[in-house]
């Protein structure tokens, strides 16, 4: 093996060495999820070498150098305050959801008009519209980090890849009896998840067991287990490479409303109409934890980067932020009128980011769950709110047909 290159992974922290093996170019991660502004970065460099072959003494003082632009980065204070840039009028019918590209210099809508829309976020232009399918457009995603593909799912039952620079569609995976609610892998209403070959655009695997709707997936970072939350109060983990179910997680007392793995895959959590939010242990699959609170459903879960935290939104309009390691609450953030469907932490985890069908969208402080900012223009529910790759720009997606970019 023969180190090439180092590249630099601000969020969550890391360094990414490129290296030849046989002739071929591979990558492997050294994630830094623990690393502060304090940390020593002699004995971390140390560590790292003793952890990794490719980090030769010759080496040692360069990868110091990438922590401490790591740590740098981190000592930034974030007191971005947000300001309206444009609104858009995506689509004729209401928008279904929105996401970002890694470097979010570009941005997707789905809607119920049976497109999804490429958009360009520094000119809010739109690049390309993509049509095809049949019914509403309810799921879509960049083949992140690299963004030069888009997958859409459809309830036409079926899922298409397309280019990103170009518009056109690649593939179109059929094969679902009922409608697609997720990509990547696509779950679906047939109550099975269904796994697809992007190149040659044929299915892989089919994944059968739950007893009712798959209506959220999720694969951990390195993509070898897909986890699979059900109506039928049920979270499963499947083995890729076998396509074999691993683990049923069962513990829940209503329908799982949302999926998601941490960054070194060890945990994952599940959100259900049950107002609980459960903590697994990715490889045991055994309950961690119960993280109780909410009076009404939880709606959405989601860890912030470095997996150290947790946040859950709710039907009761309140969203809370949990430790991930003593399960304790350690703030709720309450301000909105109304549910909350959708949460996600800022790239810095310093913020939290709440989309509520009051009409508004919430930008909260983590530490003190002090809201910070209302961000207000929307004439019916938000649905939908992400951040940008360096946590500078949000946009918000409504049922009111546009979508909202703010600086």
């Amino acid at each position: 093996m023969r180190l090439k290159r180092f590249l630099l992974r601000y969020y969550p922290p890391g360094i990414i060495l490129e290296y030849e093996r046989g002739g071929y170019l591979r990558t492997k991660s050294i994630d830094l999820l623990d690393l502060t502004p304090e940390t020593n970065t002699d004995e971390l460099v140390s560590e790292i070498r003793q952890s990794e072959p490719l980090i030769t003494e010759s080496r040692a003082e360069q990868v110091k150098e990438l922590v401490l632009r790591l740590q740098q980065k981190q000592g930034q204070q974030d007191h971005h305050r947000f300001c309206f840039c444009k609104e858009l009028k995506a689509h004729i019918l209401p928008l279904t959801n929105i996401a970002f590209n890694k470097s979010g210099s570009r941005f997707i809508t789905g809607s119920y008009d049976r497109t999804c829309r490429v958009w360009d976020t520094a000119s809010a232009t739109e690049m390309h519209t993509l049509e095809g399918h049949r019914n509403v457009v309810y799921a879509i995603a960049f083949n992140n980090p690299y963004g030069d593909k888009i997958a859409t799912g459809s309830f036409d039952k079926t899922c298409k890849l397309w280019c990103a620079e170009t518009g056109k569609c690649f593939h179109t995976f059929c094969g679902h009896r009922a409608e697609i609610s997720t990509l990547v892998a696509t779950g679906s209403m047939d109550a099975t998840a269904k796994l697809w070959d992007v190149e040659s655009g044929e299915e892989v695997a089919t994944l059968t067991g739950h007893t009712v709707e798959v209506l959220s997936l999720c694969f951990n970072t390195v993509g070898n287990h897909l986890v699979t939350g059900s109506f039928d109060y049920t979270v499963a983990i499947w083995d890729v490479s076998s396509k074999r179910r691993v683990h049923t997680l069962i513990g829940h007392m209503g329908e799982i409303s949302n999926v998601q793995f941490n960054w070194d895959c060890s945990l994952i959590a599940s959100g259900s109409t049950d107002k609980t939010c459960k903590l697994w242990d990715a490889v045991s699959g055994k309950c961690v934890a119960t993280l109780v609170g909410h009076r009404e459903e939880v709606l959405d879960v989601c860890f912030d980067l470095s997996g150290q935290l947790i946040a859950t939104a709710s039907a009761d309009g309140t969203a809370k932020i949990f430790n991930a390691a003593t399960h304790q609450c350690l703030v709720t953030l309450k301000g909105h009128d109304k549910e909350i469907s959708k949460i996600c932490f800022s790239p810095q985890g310093s913020r939290v980011l709440t989309a509520s069908s009051d009409k508004t969208a919430r930008l909260w402080d983590v530490q003190s769950g002090v809201c910070l900012q209302i961000l207000e223009g929307h004439t019916d529910e938000i649905f939908s709110c992400a951040f940008n790759y360096e946590g500078d720009t949000i946009i918000t997606g409504s049922k009111d047909n546009t979508c909202r970019i703010w600086y």
